[in-house]
């Protein structure tokens, strides 16, 4: 029996996940079906991705979205063209599946109607993702957890702030994977490689990725995989590219950059007090390319962390206490 699921899935949360496996629980093949639409922030691919990962048995398409959600026989049509051949039947939860399987010549049956296995919806998730956060899959969360990226050249208090707003969101925060690495050369003479940066971009990035699954929708990293491009830059005089190809697929929100207004402490491995203020400069001019959010972070440590919270709160709406 080859089945069809259509959705949106924006974002795939878990009643979408009951739905699927439902139906793959009562067919040979089935089809999972992702509308595209320019008008969606989060991308169909993404979404694909998503449920392929979730549902790997399950055969997941992208189609074309109508923008017509109410027009079940245009969709119906639409569908078949798509999919060259008539599916034996039609699993939703919603009660356009009805007529959309009625004009496809098919069978709908009807999956938790009214949410009581799954209590929750796409639209709830969009309206406030952070009191829904529960209801998704640890792959999507990996990705959609929203990051805030504290950077700064060496001795502004990246590590502070980051531990300091993370404390008070109540949420995990991504060490910087690149200290501890260039820490454990400094017993021996080390020749920076452009491999060395490539490690250090694709571990940063991992990390961020196991942790952001296990957030509450917010993370706070101490630097990533992006700021890597600088510090090759501060070291090897060029960005190589297979270090920006790790950092085009970091996820950031918003940018903190740590000001260097503050004093200059060494800890014993520092080096870069005579160009401080040129990297601090670096970190502005890299970030302003991105049109990411972002704002310079400057004062006492108390300063900085009210100057953060009220960034969060402006630019990615997170409820500060």
């Amino acid at each position: 029996m080859r089945s069809l699921v259509i959705g949106k899935f924006y974002p795939p949360h878990l009643g979408h996940s009951y739905l699927i496996d439902y139906a793959l629980s009562r067919s040979d093949e089935v089809v999972v079906l992702v509308c595209d639409s320019p008008a969606y922030t989060i991308p169909a691919a993404k979404r694909q991705q998503w449920l392929q990962a979730i549902h790997p048995t399950a055969n997941v398409q992208i189609i074309p979205d109508l923008d017509d959600d109410d027009n079940s026989k245009a969709w119906a049509k639409h569908t078949l063209a798509f999919l060259g051949y008539t599916p034996d039947v039609v699993f939703s939860s919603e009660n356009y599946g009805t007529a959309y399987a009625k004009y496809m010549k098919t069978t709908h049956h009807m999956v938790d109607h009214n949410r009581v296995h799954i209590p929750i919806s796409a639209t709830r998730i969009r309206a406030n993702l952070f009191d829904e956060w529960r209801y998704l899959h640890p792959v999507v969360k990996t990705d959609l957890a929203l990051r805030i990226v504290i950077v700064g050249a060496e001795s502004t208090g990246t590590t502070t702030l980051a531990r300091d707003l993370a404390a008070h969101l109540d949420t995990p925060w991504v060490p910087e994977y690149g200290r501890l690495y260039s820490d454990g050369f400094l017993a021996v003479s080390h020749q920076w490689t452009s491999q060395d940066f490539v490690h250090i971009a694709s571990t940063q990035q991992a990390i961020e990725k196991q942790i952001a699954h296990r957030s509450n929708g917010i993370i706070v990293c101490d630097t990533n995989a992006s700021a890597t491009e600088i510090w090759q830059k501060r070291y090897m005089d060029t960005a190589t590219p297979d270090v920006r190809a790790i950092g085009a697929n970091d996820k950031i929100d918003l940018y903190i950059i740590t000001g260097d207004e503050i004093p200059f402490v060494q800890d014993g491995t520092r080096d870069g007090k005579h160009i401080r203020h040129d990297m601090h400069q670096s970190f502005i001019q890299h970030i302003k390319k991105t049109n990411i959010p972002y704002i310079i972070a400057l004062g006492t440590e108390k300063a900085r962390l009210k100057q953060s919270l009220q960034a969060v709160q402006t630019f990615i709406h997170y409820p500060v206490s």
